[in-house]
This record gives structure tokens, sequence and C-alpha cells, in this order.
């Protein structure tokens, strides 16, 4: 119950108020036709807000992850039919890469209370079963909500349609971040993520609340942009570093070219300056 209590206060609670505000927001933007969907999107953009700094930084930490997945699988391999010594050893690494791990645990974590909050959010809460958790200072808004998204998706229901998008956003996403990684896909990552996982996804979303789908869709728009802009980022990142060598090169060539014609006019000087000497010795 402890546990329940806290992820209801201040991780439910808060993000319930939050959308329902939206909620607030698009009845004043629609003229009094507010769509739970279009708060929902909003909540999304909010929500990937707030998780941007740690997606940046497990960019920063993906080479790490990358040879501590590549350390597991040679484990994998070397300790097949010692199953002690390769609990012993993937102990080891873990304990020397605790911050990777940490990192990974945290992500799962912040994405298992999203789902969850999702999921309690159009199963019961916005129904009218938590409508005691909105704080006392929020705008009123008219009951019950307008559920039925674009007048068309049932929020609380499961909807093929939707499902079918969110699956196909996530290849279209997991394309992208394999084709535009500055890292070589690892061996059956492009199958796990380009095929297995929509699929898996598929199967395991069809049960789950449309509103819960619109989230996803939504949030993978967004991370769709974020790996183009990363990637066209990193491009001009490249191209200017490769400027900046062609240019360092180029004053390294003319530093080179200037010393050489030093020393050539320093020698063709000494060479006059010796047949000076010698026509002198010749007239005396």
């Amino acid at each position: 119950m402890f546990l329940v209590d806290i992820f209801i206060h201040f991780i439910y609670q808060p993000f319930l108020n939050i959308l329902v505000f939206f909620y607030w927001i698009d009845t004043i933007i629609s003229r009094g036709h507010p769509d739970m969907g279009i708060a929902v999107i909003m909540l999304t953009v909010v929500i990937r807000i707030l998780l941007l700094p740690m997606s940046l930084a497990e960019d920063k930490s993906e080479n790490e992850r990358r040879e501590l997945l590549a350390k597991m699988h040679e484990f994998e391999v070397q300790y097949a039919h010692d199953p002690i010594t390769l609990r012993n050893e993937t102990k080891k690494l873990f304990r020397r890469n605790g911050k990777v791990v940490a990192a990974e645990m945290f992500s799962f974590f912040v994405q298992a209370a999203i789902a969850l909050m999702l999921w309690k959010m159009f199963d019961t809460g916005l129904k009218g079963d938590d409508l005691h958790l909105l704080w006392n200072f929020m705008p009123k808004v008219d009951l019950p909500f307008n559920l039925v998204f674009l007048g068309k998706y049932d929020l609380t229901k499961t909807n093929f349609t939707l499902n079918l998008i969110q699956s196909l956003m996530i290849f279209i996403v997991e394309t992208a971040a394999i084709l535009t990684s500055p890292y070589p896909p690892m061996k059956g990552e492009v199958v796990r993520l380009q095929l297995v996982l929509p699929i898996v996804s598929f199967l395991a979303f069809m049960l789950l609340p449309a509103g819960k789908k619109v989230f996803v869709i939504t949030a993978l728009i967004i991370s769709l942009v974020i790996i183009i802009y990363k990637y066209i980022r990193r491009l001009i990142q490249d191209y200017t570093a490769r400027n900046v060598e062609k240019e360092l090169a180029a004053q390294k060539e003319a530093e080179v070219a200037e010393r050489a014609k030093l020393i050539e006019q320093f020698q063709m000087a000494n060479q006059m300056l010796q047949q000076q000497n010698k026509d002198g010795s010749k007239t005396t």
C-alpha cells in the first residue's frame, strides 16, 4: 500500500490534474467542444520535454551500454556450460558498470510508471472514479469528459486502427534510429527492433485503451523528430569538424611552405655570401 500511495500522490495525481488542465485549455480553444485526445497530446509533449534530459543522457552513455551488452554476450558464449561462473562474472560486470545499469533501471521504472498511469487514467480515472483527486484550485470543466477523440475513437476502449498506426510508427522510428545511428547495428538488432518489436507491441497493446495508443503515437512522432534533429546536428558537426581539419591542414601546409621558402632564401643568401667571399679572395 505504501508504494501505491506514493504512485497515486506523486505521479498519478499530478499528471491527472495536468491532463484535466489541458482539457480545460482545449475547452477555451474549441469554444466549448473539448476533446480529451487533444489534452492527451498536450500531456505527451510535456512528459517528453521532462524526459528530454534523460534521453540526452542515454545518448551519451550509448557506447558504454553497447560495450556492456557485447561483454554479456561474450560471457554467455564463454561460460555457456558453467552457469555459476556466468552469474558471478555478470555480477562483476554490472558492478563495474553501475552507472549504465542504474540508468537502464531508472528508464524502465519511468516507462512502467507512465504506462500504469495512463492505463489507470483511461480505465477508471476519467470515467469519474478519480475525480476526488483533482485539486481544489483547478478550473472547473463540464462533466462527463468527452472521451471520444476526433469524434471517432473512444479513448477508454481498444481500437484496431490506432493500434496498427502505433506499430507502424514503432517500425518507422526504430528504422530511423538504426539508419541514423553513429554505431553499427548489433547482431540481431535489426530483426528485433524493426520486426519483432512492432509485432509484439501490436499484440501487447491490443487490449489497452485507445488513450494509451494516442499517447504512444504522439511520443513516437516526437521521438522521430528528435532522431532527425540529432542526425542533422551530427551532420553539421561532422561537416564543421571536417572544415576545421581542412583549415588546420591548409594552415600547416602553408607554414611548411613558408618555412621551406625561408630555408631556401637563407641557403641562397648563404651561397651569395660565399660567392662574394670567393670573389674577394681572388681579387686580393
